[in-house]
């Protein structure tokens, strides 16, 4: 058996949750980013889970689940870079600091498939998301912690600039 690894895979439009959770009965692991909001009609209040990139779910695969994935009925295809024929594999460590942002952030989580500009290195040392290394930057004067998923682009999440240190190592790459 061939080792598993993160694949982006592009869905129908607002077939993501379907394709979760048939993926899961499946017994193939899979993460759909979603946040949970509160949305306010003019007679009441209701909780619902806002998917955060829209048409796309990750799913962990080995090559055999890869082509069992590809044949579901409401997937598209996988995501592939310019100029290759293989699925782009997503860095084990980009998917868990993603998913440690979205399952701690006390605030809204964002996503930006521009590019940022490669900010200060910070790693987050106070509140719910402390550990978590990304880069601190400034959007319309607020500070923000960017967690980059380089074949994506960014997750963002803001954050008091009181709450993160430097890292001052260079060699932990984003």
């Amino acid at each position: 058996m061939t080792e598993k690894r993160w694949l982006a895979t592009y869905v129908k439009m607002h077939h993501e949750k379907r394709v979760r959770d048939r993926l899961t009965e499946m017994g193939i692991e899979n993460f759909l980013p979603v946040q949970e909001e509160v949305r306010q009609w003019s007679d009441r209040k209701k909780k619902v889970e806002r998917v955060l990139i829209p048409m796309m779910i990750f799913v962990r695969v080995d090559t055999g689940e890869q082509r069992t994935v590809i044949t579901l009925p409401s997937v598209l295809h996988y995501l592939t870079l310019r100029g290759e024929h293989a699925p782009t594999e997503i860095p084990g460590e980009q998917m868990d600091r993603f998913r440690f942002m979205l399952d701690h952030s006390d605030s809204a989580v964002s996503f930006s498939a521009g590019d940022l500009q490669p900010g200060e290195r910070v790693r987050v040392i106070k509140g719910s998301l402390a550990g978590l290394e990304g880069e601190l930057i400034t959007v319309e004067g607020k500070s923000r912690i960017a967690i980059r998923i380089h074949q994506l682009g960014c997750a963002v999440v803001e954050m008091s600039a009181s709450m993160v240190e430097k890292i001052t190592n260079n060699h932990c790459p984003l």
